[in-house]
């Protein structure tokens, strides 16, 4: 079934050494977990949006990372406290644009 919208949450570890961080380490599956949770609570998960894991999508900086396709956008910094206010966007079809990252934050 194709849903209007596919958001894929970060959740890519790496050492804790590593000077490009993670998003794992800024608790990106709780983040997860809550947008999952919330999208479903709300009755969106059917037809509205589906909360898929990912691996690494190169915003390591900016993490905990959500890219929204097929309106292929990122979110960054997210938080657990953001995710009632991101499903809030989804239902009124308006990102939230604190979280949304701009070209020049973005990297590749």
């Amino acid at each position: 079934m194709q849903r209007k919208r596919y958001l894929f949450v970060c959740i890519n570890r790496r050492a804790e050494d590593n000077p490009k961080g993670c998003c794992a380490a800024k608790d990106s599956e709780e983040v997860y977990r809550a947008l999952k949770g919330e999208v479903a609570a709300r009755g969106l998960a059917k037809l509205e949006a589906r909360v898929c894991t990912s691996s690494c999508l190169d915003q390591c900086a900016t993490g905990v990372t959500v890219l929204v396709e097929p309106d292929h956008f990122f979110y960054g910094r997210v938080t657990v406290a953001d995710v009632p206010e991101i499903v809030d966007g989804l239902v009124k079809d308006q990102p939230v644009k604190r979280l949304l990252l701009t070209a020049d934050q973005r990297t590749l």
